[in-house]
């Protein structure tokens, strides 16, 4: 099993503060900084997920191209050495070991550190910096977020295939699903990969380059490129998960409520939660396994590109085609409604 787990996320950003205050409506606690003479870091942790958060000049090349966004996702493996030489054998660059671990890189600026899978250890702090612990910070029991579902990624039209055969060669991911997406005069298409372990999931998804251009390519613009389009943070209860949020601050894309008017027909089984689906404009959806129920924030970064996802699973183990559909479906009403 070359990949374990995500050890954790390094997200870059112009407004430290500000990404701060975000993370904590979102339900997570500072544990450790971080400050050297060119970058700061506030390590940020709920439960056993960990994102790193960081600025400064270091940094500077990545924001000015990209805005802010994950620029690191620090994967786990049994064996380091092996890991990157199979990653440079399928293409990956050697990005040497600037904090002391290897670093080689994935999609578009978007790199992978590759850590012992003892580093995946929510009580250890990446190998990006001096950490200090934050004492006076501690997490809330139970947690909101359980873990991270699973990880968007949006990359160029017509290389869907190129990303999905790089990393079923570099990190061993195999391919769960895919769909074809059809709306109007534009088109996505998606493949959804996940590690041997289970515990990384990357659902890639591009804009058909003959049909018109629509939201997945005016994230690549805005985006400067391929990157990490959103996070997906699993819950147990999105309702009440999706309220907390708002009052600490999140904003969410809205939903017609003529939606909810044809819930009770699509899916008779949760007839008896569409009142509070539609209160908390929260989506849902059906699968041979059972039940989804899913929410999507605005970005709140001045580009406009990495947002977020709520997501309760309720027996559904997969993505279907109508999951896809809500959120290409979400984003667009928002980017029109901007426009």
């Amino acid at each position: 099993m070359t990949v374990h787990g995500i050890a954790y996320l390094d997200l870059y950003t112009l407004d430290h503060a500000s990404m701060i205050d975000y993370f904590a409506g979102l339900g997570f606690a500072r544990v450790a900084e971080s400050q050297d003479d060119d970058r700061c870091s506030t390590l940020l942790r709920q439960g056993d997920l960990r994102l790193a958060v960081t600025s400064g000049p270091a940094v500077r090349n990545f924001l000015d191209k990209h805005g802010d966004g994950v620029a690191d996702i620090a994967l786990t493996c049994d064996d380091v050495p092996a890991a990157v030489e199979r990653a440079v054998a399928a293409g990956a660059a050697d990005l040497g070991s600037p904090c002391g671990a290897p670093v080689v890189s994935g999609f578009g600026d978007v790199r992978h550190t590759l850590l012992p899978a003892a580093e995946g250890d929510p009580g250890r702090t990446p190998p990006t910096g001096r950490w200090v612990p934050v004492s006076a910070s501690v997490p809330q029991s139970p947690q909101t977020v359980r873990l991270l579902d699973h990880i968007a990624v949006c990359v160029e039209g017509g290389r869907l295939g190129e990303y999905a055969g790089f990393y079923r060669d570099a990190f061993a991911f195999t391919r769960y699903s895919a769909e074809y997406v059809t709306l109007g005069g534009q088109a996505m298409d998606s493949v959804v990969l996940r590690s041997a372990s289970e515990n990384v999931t990357f659902t890639l998804v591009a804009p058909d380059p003959g049909k018109e251009s629509g939201q997945l390519g005016a994230f690549l613009d805005r985006n400067g490129g391929p990157g990490v389009q959103h996070l997906a943070f699993l819950v147990d209860d999105i309702v009440s998960a999706v309220r907390q949020f708002r009052d600490g601050g999140v904003d969410f894309l809205s939903t017609p409520d003529s939606y909810y008017d044809m819930l009770n027909t699509r899916l008779p089984g949760l007839s008896d939660r569409i009142e509070d689906l539609r209160d908390a404009q929260v989506l849902a959806d059906s699968d041979e396994w059972g039940h989804l129920m899913q929410l999507f924030t605005t970005s709140p970064y001045e580009r406009n590109t990495l947002f977020f996802e709520l997501i309760q699973r309720q027996g559904s183990r997969g993505f279907g085609s109508a999951n896809i559909r809500a959120l290409y479906e979400a984003v667009e009403r928002d980017r029109l409604a901007a426009s």
